[in-house]
């Protein structure tokens, strides 16, 4: 049986991922990134989660792919290697469910690609970021795509082809995480957090991040009319009704279990 390099669990409508190859800053291997890939497919496809954290333990969040991977491999070997290490970028892209990443320690390469890639960020104030790989002669083009999406290219072109890491106030400012708490309350903030998003209704949730998703892709006459579509699909749903009706009668909603 593989080591579990990936731990997972769920409470109250709340999925936890965490990675755990402490002693090696839980570093990207085939294996890890693969039980990391399966996680997260598993909490998309559970109808007991809603909001899934991305946590992990030891020190360190995680600091990219362990540097032992980069061997005598042909270019094709290479690239379905990466394929694989790389594949949590494409599901995190399609999950319909929010996700959380709670970073803290050395948050860097694909550690910062996956912490960044997440639909949203709690960072402690230990965290250190950086798309370091280009100092050792690599380049940190994954985690670029997520990033990408969030900060400008001057500034993406100077945190890749520099290398150089950055505190977790500087990520704050850059809009790469949504809050920076001390360490000691990294957990409690963060399960504040996904706590309050599973009582949202989790229809609009879902809709709500796809809509958000396509907002970054299509022109804007074509934008707007996705926007419309979407939140016609709500409103003319139970829960909207429920959700109208309960704050007229001043109760909390019931909404449906997914």
């Amino acid at each position: 049986m593989a080591e579990q390099v990936v731990l997972t669990r769920k409470e109250n409508l709340i999925g936890f991922i965490t990675l755990n190859r402490p002693d090696e800053m839980n570093t990207f291997t085939p294996e890890f990134a693969k039980q990391l890939d399966d996680a997260l497919w598993a909490m998309e496809n559970d109808d007991e989660v809603r909001v899934v954290i991305i946590n992990a333990n030891g020190k360190n969040f995680c600091t990219g792919i362990s540097l032992d991977q980069f061997n005598d491999k042909s270019h094709s070997d290479y690239r379905k290697f990466l394929y694989g290490i790389d594949a949590f970028y494409h599901t995190l892209g399609k999950m319909t469910k929010t996700t959380i990443a709670a970073a803290h320690g050395y948050t860097l390469a694909n550690g910062a690609g996956l912490a960044f890639g997440a639909d949203l960020t709690v960072a402690a104030e230990s965290a250190t970021f950086g798309t370091t790989a280009i100092n050792v002669g690599l380049i940190c083009l994954g985690p670029a795509a997520p990033m990408s999406k969030v900060i400008g290219r001057k500034k993406l072109l100077e945190m890749v082809l520099t290398g150089d890491m950055f505190d977790a106030a500087e990520a704050e400012r850059l809009g790469l995480v949504n809050q920076v708490v001390p360490d000691d309350e990294l957990e409690a903030a963060t399960l504040k957090l996904a706590e309050k998003l599973v009582k949202k209704s989790p229809i609009a949730l879902r809709v709500g991040k796809e809509g958000l998703n396509r907002l970054m892709e299509d022109s804007y006459d074509r934008k707007l009319d996705i926007m419309d579509d979407l939140f016609a699909s709500i409103c003319a749903g139970n829960e909207a009704e429920e959700g109208v009706a309960a704050f007229l009668e001043k109760r909390k909603p019931a909404w449906l279990k997914k």
